[in-house]
């Protein structure tokens, strides 16, 4: 396909800019035709644009969706005509505007819009800019999810167990998806179920946030997982990032996320993939439905598949994270007082998590390594971003003693003071409920000398 063919391809960056919008707002909006033919937008520049649909721009070859119909903006007043192409993107290093060869690329890949896709920072930052306003306009924010032990559990058909043999069995059709959640995948050799609530789930977060999957999981596999939870693409359209969309090894970044940074959420059951989105992170308890998860992870017990057993729906993780993004997106709208542009969901993150441990004092014993900097540790790092202050000394202040073995020194005297003696998985219990856990459920045994 030459440049000139390819759906998108067109004569300014403005037109150009409609592409990503058709392939990014694909079934997201939940706003009428109306609506969105209304909306208008400053561009940066001082001036106001509208959209309008137009038809079938060309082939759909090389494009990961469908291009039956695109958005682009209207300039609605003249802009001048420009000598030099500031190339805002290329495609397989031809520019998207001009059709010069591009030899240095500078930018992004965005190869899950449009494979060889690329777009330069200046352009990313302005069509930021304006799907922020026209997000927020909508009250909607960004979510970005990801699959595996998150959205669902998948393993390969030969690392079944015997136990599970009956799962072949109780498979749901893959001609018609939208109420089964155990699905053999042949074409990927695999098996997935996918976590309880999850459909309620996806369908009340899509009012409130446009969503992506971003998985480190291959392409194809991503695909495939998206056509089990999302086979109408009404929630994430083409916005399935795969690890070959990422420009880090091991990482995930929301560099390749065209939402703006200060109104996106992630949830993700794995920490260190966001090293440098932390702040941006809620972190999910793990979904182990397969024995091969459990053991991946080191668990050795009977999964959930071998026990016939599985998460609960109205108390899982998905329903009490629900519950967390409808608290989150109330307050970034309708609580804050600063101008909407400039409210960071991130501060609002930050202050809804340190509600969980107010008012709590917590000293650590037997729980880091002796020569261990506490202050360093994961979990003290966990307790203060709830809200809690972690302490090694011990004092009439303190309220609770989070140990390992109930016969330490600081053990005996939480007992002696009337003190909450609990066990670590407290404070991550806590953390993922985002609630403050009974303590009585987290007794502390005595270590057998």
């Amino acid at each position: 396909m030459s440049l000139a063919e390819s759906p998108v391809h067109s004569s300014s960056s403005d037109d150009f800019t409609g592409f990503l919008e058709r392939a990014l707002g694909s079934g997201s909006s939940h706003s009428s035709p109306d609506e969105e033919a209304d909306y208008e937008s400053d561009d940066g520049s001082g001036r106001s644009t509208k959209r309008r649909k137009v038809e079938n721009l060309g082939s759909t070859d090389e494009t990961h969706g469908s291009t039956s119909q695109v958005f682009v903006e209207e300039n609605s007043e003249a802009s001048p005509k420009k000598d030099i192409c500031t190339h805002p993107g290329s495609v397989k290093d031809l520019c998207i505007v001009c059709g010069q060869r591009v030899d240095e690329k500078s930018g992004v890949p965005l190869g899950y819009i449009h494979k060889d896709f690329w777009l330069n920072n200046d352009e990313i930052d302005r069509v930021r800019s304006t799907d922020i306003k026209k997000s927020l306009h909508l009250k909607k924010l960004y979510l970005v999810l990801d699959l595996d032990h998150t959205l669902l559990n998948s393993t390969h058909l030969n690392h079944m167990t015997a136990e599970e043999e009956y799962l072949h069995s109780q498979t749901d059709s893959l001609q018609d998806v939208s109420n089964g959640s155990l699905f053999r995948v042949d074409v990927m050799h695999m098996m997935t179920k996918l976590r309880p609530f999850v459909r309620k789930f996806l369908k009340e977060a899509s009012e409130m946030f446009e969503m992506y999957i971003y998985t480190m999981g291959e392409r194809a596999y991503a695909l495939e997982m998206a056509k089990l939870l999302d086979p109408r693409k009404e929630y994430f359209g083409d916005r399935v990032i795969s690890r070959d969309d990422g420009t880090q090894k091991h990482q995930k970044g929301l560099d390749v996320v065209l939402g703006h940074e200060s109104a996106a959420l992630i949830l993700d059951d794995t920490e260190n993939a966001w090293t440098k989105h932390k702040d941006n992170l809620i972190l999910m308890e793990r979904y182990h439905f397969f024995r091969s998860s459990c053991h991946q992870f080191g668990f050795h017990c009977k999964s959930l598949s071998e026990l016939k057993s599985d998460e609960s729906e109205p108390e899982g993780a998905l329903a009490t994270v629900l519950e967390v993004l409808k608290r989150i997106h109330n307050m970034f709208f309708y609580e804050s007082k600063d101008n909407l542009i400039d409210r960071d969901v991130r501060q609002v993150l930050k202050t809804l998590r340190k509600e969980i441990l107010k008012g709590c004092k917590i000293v650590f014993s037997r729980v880091f390594p002796s020569k261990f900097q506490a202050e360093n540790h994961q979990l003290w790092k966990m307790a203060e971003q709830l809200g809690a202050t972690c302490s090694t000394e011990l004092d009439p202040s303190v309220t609770h003693v989070v140990s390992t073995d109930a016969g330490t020194e600081k053990s005996r005297w939480a007992v002696k003071e009337k003190k909450f003696l609990v066990h670590p998985q407290w404070i991550e219990a806590s953390n993922y409920m985002w609630l403050k856990q009974a303590e009585d459920k987290f007794p502390v045994k005595q270590t057998k000398t």
